[in-house]
């Protein structure tokens, strides 16, 4: 941004009031060829707007005159905010810095002026340095709800504010009526609090808050909900006063079940489901419970599965948002659905299905929820009913769910989207923007609110933005017994953030909060992209930052070798490890010929090898791509080192989850078309194995144990129960559910089209009961072996190897891994030594093996186990052989 071309845009914040006495401004808002010592730098301010920097003098606003510091900004400033480096250095003169208070309740403008007067450039200031550097006191302040002598209190932080009133309606209160509004107290650290009394409880509020607001350039007086609300009415028109520690509200099961606990973080087993999908198409539930929390709580077929997996070795479950989201119709009257009978009548690679379902999008009951409304609140749209979503039943109903999946043995982690909001500015569904104006969300150079991911990003590097973040975690984890967290995107947070979480976490003890903070584990998207990519603006909490925190991060380089391509790719038919690539060709050009194939399958493979490892940036790596010894980290992964973790517990592995394709979808395009079932069945569960006997956690995706399909749907958030189906029969697997949503899938429907038409490729009760089956005992394998879950790096790299990678012997398609516990301190595990070898090829393969011999054996687990042809896995001398599409596990005992 140059010089001034006609009159200034004030609706541009270039500038960055960073401290109470300091101000940034671009150094290219300056005309190229002037000196800014030679300009008059001025700042105007005025509590309701108005202001004109061209004129000769104020009007309706007040100005001072401010200094250029040719020094630059100090050096502690450019450590907090390094995308300033570079911008020039202001400094506020007394009076002016000690005014701040009040000069931040209106719209401030800096302007430049030539020494005869002309304007050369103006613009507004963004404000979050200043609010920060001010009203640090507020960090610890009590804000939201509070009770003392069963009286409750309400704290709002609403520093450049004007005015703030509470509108209040009591139980009996029609809420068409306008309230009864009642003064806040204005308190130093810029919190507005006022003190209730006992006769609020169950009563509904707004908070009234007048304030300037930057994107309309006026003073708005806004009704708003509470960003702390912890429950609301339905639709979230009105918070809700509720009292937590309420033991109405505490249903017995939840409150006696102990949590279950993890050894270490690397037991973690995690299956990742939406509330919804759950129970929504299981008639043993009672109709009324459908698709709601009290479904967990029920004797059903989807609990007994759950139950199933337990009894195997799963231990965690991951949900999908279950805070109050902006985009569900809460109210069950009001939802449509299409006609169950028309989509049924539509073919199986039909678009009618996707033109139903969109046609009810606006009033849908469904979504998987990453559209942040309040994120200390249930979402109401899980409740039985109506009068459960109105207030404190949000509150039992999902507590009664946390307690029978406690029940199950099953510990619970809750998918947190603090990274965006659904809405900013004076949107209906803004509510931090309409409180504190231009301070919770990251703003662009010229102070436009950033949406790279997808929706208006929260700026969690300032300090209360990072203080509702610890706050809304701290109440899960205390207030419902959650026992983990997973962070979408988290990359767009700072280490700092997730740092402070987890030392609010470890804060918490049994003793005075009633859980173990310690016990409770901290994972992520770790991405590295948007305004933030490569720390741009603080240091991230992304892939290769997080070493030596216990944080995870999602490890989408075994994901992508294992599957083939990238989620993005033009054409998903590209091959991976274990897809056919090389081995098994669909003859799509994306691939390559055969030469191209076989080196991309070494790199797989070498990707592979290193994710079972729990992908240590540390542990040297006998590449079969390079032909040499190399670490971790200097393994490439699209331009990025492939490494990343010092210990396994850094690191989720995975094949499938929400996003993207399901596991069966993606072998269904990318196998040949004429691939038999049952090797599809056998495949499913080999890329299912590579995730899960390598080191550190491992994730499933809902029915990956079942060949869920999502009729080839990559982005299924708002698709409707009809493409998200999951079905615990075992009959019905969903895939020909039609041509999946335009929107999202439009360009791939040429791609789609011959598979959803093909009949054989849908699998029938008795394939989807196998993989079910063969699932069970990969979970009883991972359960039964400790090596499986070595805690630490220096464990791996001493007792894991691949002795055939990078020989004369290696076969493309094939991995051998020894883990050999008589070298370092033994595990106590049962057995002294293990050989897994895992055979993608469509034939049997046999390997030698340094250290196997006759002692070994098949684990009991696949010897006694349901695949019967993976029982014809055995050892001959030093060598392995190994069924075609199958891996095994050979044991030694001591």
């Amino acid at each position: 941004m140059r010089g001034l071309q006609g009159s200034p845009d004030l609706t541009l914040a270039p500038g960055h009031w960073v401290r109470r006495g300091l101000i940034a401004w671009p150094a290219d808002g300056v005309p190229t060829g002037v000196d800014p010592a030679g300009l008059d730098w001025r700042l105007h301010w005025s509590p309701d707007g108005g202001i004109d920097p061209a004129a000769r003098e104020p009007v309706s606003w007040e100005t001072d005159e401010v200094e250029f510091d040719p020094a630059g900004l100090p050096e502690d400033v450019l450590a907090e905010r390094p995308h300033l480096r570079g911008y020039l250095c202001l400094r506020l003169a007394e009076p002016t810095a000690s005014d701040a208070e009040r000069i931040l309740r209106g719209q401030v403008v800096l302007s430049l002026h030539q020494a005869s007067g002309r304007l050369v450039n103006a613009g507004a200031l963004q404000l979050p340095g200043v609010l920060d550097d001010i009203y640090a006191a507020a960090t610890e302040a009590r804000l939201g709800l509070s009770w003392q002598d069963r009286t409750p209190t309400l704290r709002l932080w609403a520093p450049t504010a004007q005015d703030v009133r509470l509108r209040i309606w009591r139980p009996d209160d029609d809420l068409h009526d306008p309230g009864q509004a009642l003064p806040a107290n204005r308190e130093p650290d810029g919190c507005w609090s006022i003190a209730g009394a006992r006769d609020w409880k169950a009563a509904r509020y707004r908070w009234e808050v007048t304030v300037y607001a930057p994107s309309g350039r006026r003073l708005v007086t806004n009704q708003v909900t509470d960003p702390y609300s912890i429950s609301l009415t339905v639709n979230s028109t009105h918070s809700v006063i509720v009292d937590l520690d309420d033991p109405a509200l505490a249903p017995e099961q939840w409150r006696t079940t102990p949590q279950p606990r993890l050894r270490h973080a690397v037991d973690q087993v995690i299956y990742e489901l939406h509330v919804r999908d759950f129970s929504i198409s299981d008639k043993s539930v009672p109709a009324d419970e459908r698709g709601s929390f009290l479904a967990f709580t029920r004797d059903s077929l989807g609990t007994r599965h759950l139950k199933r997996l337990a009894e195997a070795g799963l231990n965690t479950v991951q949900l999908l948002p279950t805070f109050d989201n902006a985009s569900v119709e809460e109210a069950k009257e009001r939802q449509r659905r299409p006609a169950q009978a028309e989509l049924r009548a539509a073919p199986a690679d039909s678009p009618r299905q996707q033109r139903l379902i969109a046609l009810t999008v606006a009033n849908s009951p469904y979504n998987w929820g990453y559209d942040p409304w309040h994120y200390q609140a249930v979402e109401g749209s899980y409740c039985s009913s109506l009068a459960s979503a109105e207030g404190s039943g949000r509150v039992h109903e999902f507590r009664a769910m946390i307690g029978a999946l406690h029940g199950l043995g099953l510990r619970v982690v809750l998918d947190q989207v603090f990274n965006h909001t659904a809405g900013h500015g004076q949107n209906t569904k803004s509510v931090l923007d309409r409180i504190v104006p231009g301070y919770y969300h990251r703003l662009s150079p010229l102070g436009h609110t950033e949406q790279s991911t997808c929706c208006p990003n929260v700026a969690t590097e300032h300090a209360m933005a990072q203080k509702l973040m610890v706050d809304s975690v701290l109440l899960w984890a205390r207030d419902y017994k959650v026992d983990g967290f997973r962070f979408d995107l988290m990359g767009h947070h700072s280490r700092d953030n997730m740092l402070a979480v987890r030392a609010a976490l470890d804060a918490l003890t049994p003793e005075r909060d009633g859980v173990d903070g310690r016990a409770v584990t901290l994972y992520g998207e770790g991405w590295n992209f948007g305004e933030v990519a490569n720390d741009a603006r603080f240091v991230q909490a992304r892939q290769g930052n997080l070493a030596g925190t216990g944080i995870g991060t999602f490890n989408d380089r075994l994901r992508d070798a294992v599957r083939g391509g990238g989620p993005f790719d033009h054409d998903p038919r590209g091959q991976g490890f274990g897809t056919g690539l090389f081995t098994a060709s669909n003859d799509a050009p994306i691939n390559g010929d055969g030469y191209r194939q076989r080196d991309q399958l070494l790199l797989d493979t070498d990707l592979i090898q290193l994710g079972l490892t729990g992908n240590l940036r540390d542990y040297w790596l006998p590449s079969n791509s390079r032909r040499l010894f190399v670490r971790g980290d200097e393994l490439e992964y699209n331009g990025q080192p492939a490494g990343y973790a010092s210990e396994p517990d850094e690191v989720i592995t995975y094949v499938d989850a929400h996003d993207n394709e399901t596991l069966f979808d993606a072998l269904t395009l990318k196998l040949p078309i004429g691939t038999p079932m049952a090797d599809r069945v056998r495949l499913n569960t080999l890329c299912l194995a590579l995730a899960t006997l390598g080191q550190g956690p491992v994730m499933w995706h809902a029915g990956a144990d079942i060949l869920r399909s999502k009729s080839l749907d990559r982005n299924s958030y708002n698709s409707g129960d009809w493409f998200n189906f999951l079905d615990w029969t075992m009959t019905d697997n969903g895939f020909g559910a039609g041509l999946p949503p335009e929107d999202d899938n439009g360009p791939k429907w040429d791609f789609f089209r011959p598979f959803l038409a093909d009949a054989t490729l849908k699998p029938t009760p008795a394939d989807i009961a196998e993989a079910h089956a063969q699932a069970l005992d990969l979970l009883r394998l991972r359960a039964s072996i400790r090596l499986f879950r070595l805690a630490a790096g220096h464990e791996v790299r001493t007792k894991l190897t691949f002795p055939v990678s990078n020989t004369a012997h290696q076969v493309p398609g094939a991995i051998a891994m020894r883990i050999d516990d008589t070298v370092g301190a033994p595990s106590q595990d049962e057995w002294s030594s293990l050989v897994t070898v895992f055979n993608a090829t469509p034939l049997a393969v046999r390997l030698p093996v340094p250290g196997l011999d006759g002692r070994h054996v098949l684990h009991p687990v696949q010897a006694r186990g349901h695949d019967m042809v993976v029982k014809g896995a055995r050892v001959e001398g030093e060598w392995a052989r190994v069924p075609a599409r199958s891996y095994a596990v050979f044991v030694k005992p001591r």
